[in-house]
């Protein structure tokens, strides 16, 4: 119990240490490639993900989505990429490797569609070297370049603000 509690404060200052240093430079060109960070307690469509930048023109294969999972033993049922709390060690150290190609990959734009306020959540969010990464409003404002004020049922009413 005091080393769980320690461990997500040590976590808590390397997120804060990671957003200090964090470059706020936003390039003007089109957008290509996407990340998808997602929770499953909250939502578990990825696939409409995948669907929604289709249709603004970006191709399938540079459409990454990951979903972040409490239980590891509720995994069967996803179909792609998943984190737990598991994968992380001391001061950030990610243990999983497609995690850690996700967070590698330097992606146009990088969306954190969750308003959970799981730490392993924020640290993928804050690792991830995206190029501009969009959010939703409640969590940590530090972490996103862009934040939309909408919840997680209103999928039609997030499409319609990102597109403007």
């Amino acid at each position: 119990m005091i080393l769980k509690a320690f461990r997500e404060k040590s976590d808590q200052k390397f997120i804060d240490k990671l957003l200090s240093s964090k470059n706020t430079s936003v390039s003007d060109k089109k957008i290509e490639s996407v990340g998808v960070i997602i929770d499953s307690s909250e939502y578990s469509d990825a696939e409409v993900f995948k669907n929604f930048f289709h249709e603004l023109g970006i191709q399938l294969p540079k459409i990454k989505v990951i979903v972040f999972v409490d239980d590891v033993k509720k995994t069967e049922r996803l179909w792609g990429n998943y984190f737990s709390k598991n994968d992380f060690g001391w001061r950030g150290k990610v243990k999983h490797s497609e995690l850690q190609m996700f967070l590698d990959t330097e992606f146009d734009a990088l969306l954190g569609f969750y308003k959970n306020d799981a730490i392993e959540l924020k640290m993928v969010t804050a690792l991830s070297k995206a190029n501009f990464k969009i959010g939703l409003s409640g969590i940590d404002d530090r972490l996103f370049d862009f934040i939309l004020d909408v919840g997680i049922k209103d999928f039609d009413i997030f499409k319609t603000e990102l597109r403007k």
